[in-house]
């Protein structure tokens, strides 16, 4: 048996090591179960682990060192391990752990996966995120199964197992394609010290182990202290940080200092002094106009050129992939940094506002638009709990677009109604985002249908006219019971509608949803009477998903069931925001020439979906 990880990836696959991987008996301790076709040493693992304070930003360092690899034709994969013991972050109060982000298959996660969704403009599945609730319940429902063969079952190695299983099944089958990945971009949630992350831990660096020389990268992302009594960076508590890492026998290779500017070479010596990691993989990781500069910064640094040399992938890299990337992105950064030409308020009206990273794909896709549309956009946060009818004039004064997103409960509702009903009547241009949707319908029924105690079965159980409601029916069709509806779905477009000239014509959109409660199919024929256009739906049953006001009442009125944020892209920015943004530039700037939703785009370059 192989001492050292030298000795063991000497040896090939199928070694005596490797053939006792899985296998825990009287006779072994070595427990790490191997996926069919997995190869020990053919995939890389990059592991990204935070020091001193969560919150710093590993999930952004992660994706940005994930896309620079992608942009050289390497295929990647990240994964985000969450130390809690929900299944999932469904249920997590936005004003503790921000937005709720929706995956293309319903898996309901941290924001951060958001963030790599985005850099790497990439579609994550629920292989790409894990928390201990999902990791114990498999554990005991194997043990249950006598899946252990009769071994008590304990943190080590058989829940330690269970995180190396759930990577080497990701190294396989992570690809966009289902197909196997490069390199594993490994970030564990919260710092290390902290109980509940102990056992990811422990399993990366047996997975280091394992998996031999050359086949893992450690970063070590830390926080340079800048007191402002003191005026200079102090690295104490980084190095403290670092320390507590190498501790539990993980020697980083590549440190990330997190600090408010660029830290200096003095503090870069003494990092590298206490980590022993070259100053060379010492990365400034400081405050930036956009995350989106990240990339090429690292680039720069040559820190793409160092996790090539640890990982040995240096035959791996495409130039001419390289190449075509780099510009495409570098296109993108100089719309987004260069000074812009128009500007507009857009007003959020939302009921977390003391938490902004609520809304952080809402942020996140006005940037993408301002980008593209050549404008700066004052984004005016607006809590709809303190508006009232009386007030909501006064509030919504100067702004020139209106996003009322998503939320649960009643609280703040009857303001984003009044929001609405100032929108429609006033021509602000307005998008709704799933209960802005369903505040849509309220305020149309309610002041335009006539329908006076128009409500929702969410918030009043026994409304009398529950123009929103969970149907039983729909509760069969979908198969919904209990549960949300989530996740992505065809939508539906109708023809010569505003919502079909957003998509490019297209027939139909896929859209991510998050929600209970629909449009009560009792009242559409009245709504539609009325004037509002219901202009996606359902493929195959009666449920609106799309709303419009026609343009020649309002410049631009849509809502959407589904969440469209969580789909923009840096490189492709969402339509219905798109849409927003432009029709909002055109409010701050009438003189502009126009056409329809501001001469597509103001002129800017044709979106696609």
């Amino acid at each position: 048996m192989p001492h050292s990880p030298e000795a063991t990836n000497s040896r090939p696959a199928g070694s005596d090591l490797l053939a006792q991987l899985g296998q825990t008996t009287h006779q072994t301790e070595f427990y790490s179960p191997v996926p069919d076709g997995y190869v020990r040493g053919r995939h890389k693992y990059v592991v990204v682990l935070g020091t001193v304070m969560s919150g710093l930003g590993k999930g952004v360092f992660s994706s940005s060192m994930a896309k620079m690899l992608k942009d050289k034709g390497l295929s990647v994969a990240p994964i985000k391990m969450e130390g809690y013991l929900n299944i999932d972050s469904g249920t997590l109060n936005p004003f503790r752990h921000g937005e709720v982000f929706v995956l293309d298959d319903g898996t309901e996660c941290d924001m951060d996966l958001g963030t790599y969704e985005r850099m790497l403009d990439q579609d994550l599945t629920r292989r790409n995120f894990i928390t201990s609730g999902q990791l114990y319940t498999e554990v005991l429902d194997r043990e249950r199964q006598g899946g252990y063969l009769g071994r008590d079952v304990q943190m080590i190695p058989h829940v330690t197992g269970e995180v190396k299983r759930k990577l080497r099944e990701l190294a396989l089958t992570g690809g966009p394609d289902g197909g196997p990945v490069d390199v594993v971009f490994v970030e564990v949630g919260g710092t290390v010290g902290d109980y509940e992350n102990g056992y990811y831990i422990e399993a990366l660096r047996e997975l280091a182990f394992e998996e031999g020389e050359h086949s893992a990268c450690f970063v070590a992302l830390t926080y340079i202290i800048e007191p402002p009594a003191l005026g200079e960076q102090k690295s104490k508590a980084a190095q403290l940080g670092i320390r507590a890492l190498m501790e539990v026998g993980i020697q980083p290779h590549i440190i990330a200092c997190r600090a408010s500017s660029p830290i200096t070479e003095t503090v870069r010596q003494k990092i590298a002094m206490y980590s022993n990691v070259p100053m060379s993989r010492v990365f400034s990781l400081h405050d930036r106009e956009s995350i989106y500069t990240i990339p090429d910064d690292m680039r720069i640094a040559g820190l793409d050129r160092e996790v090539l040399s640890i990982v040995h992938l240096h035959d791996h890299v495409d130039a001419a992939t390289e190449d075509a990337s780099r510009e495409r992105w570098r296109s993108f950064i100089r719309k987004l940094t260069k000074k812009r030409t128009h500007k507009a308020t857009i007003a959020i009206t939302g009921k977390y506002m003391q938490v902004r990273d609520a809304y952080a794909s809402i942020r996140k896709a006005l940037a993408h638009c301002g980008a593209h549309l050549d404008a700066d956009l004052d984004v005016r946060w607006i809590e709809t709990s303190d508006i009232t009818r009386q007030s909501v004039a006064d509030q919504l004064r100067d702004i020139h677009g209106v996003i009322t997103p998503g939320g649960f409960g009643m609280r703040g509702v009857e303001g984003k109604i009044a929001c609405v009903n100032h929108c429609r009547i006033q021509r602000v241009p307005y998008l709704g985002i799933c209960l802005g949707f369903q505040t849509a319908v309220i305020e149309f029924a309610r002041n335009v249908v006539g329908i006076e105690p128009a409500g929702s079965t969410e918030f009043e159980p026994n409304c009398p006219e529950p123009v929103i409601s969970e149907l039983p029916e729909q509760k069969k069709i979908e198969g919904l019971g209990g549960t949300m509806r989530l996740g992505a779905q065809d939508v539906l477009l109708t023809s010569d509608t505003l919502a079909a000239f957003l998509y490019d014509g297209a027939p139909t959109v896929r859209g991510r949803f998050r929600h209970r409660y629909e449009v009560d199919p009792r009242y559409i024929e009245r709504l539609e009477e009325a004037g509002l256009i219901f202009s996606g739906r359902h493929p195959q049953h009666p449920i609106m998903q799309i709303l419009e006001l026609p343009l020649e009442q309002h410049p631009y009125f849509v809502a959407a069931q589904f969440h469209p944020e969580l789909t923009s892209r840096p490189l492709a920015p969402q339509p219905m925001f798109m849409g927003l943004v432009a029709a909002a530039i055109q409010r701050a700037n009438p003189d502009l020439e126009t056409e329809q939703v501001s001469s597509r785009w103001l002129r800017a370059e044709p979106q696609h979906t």
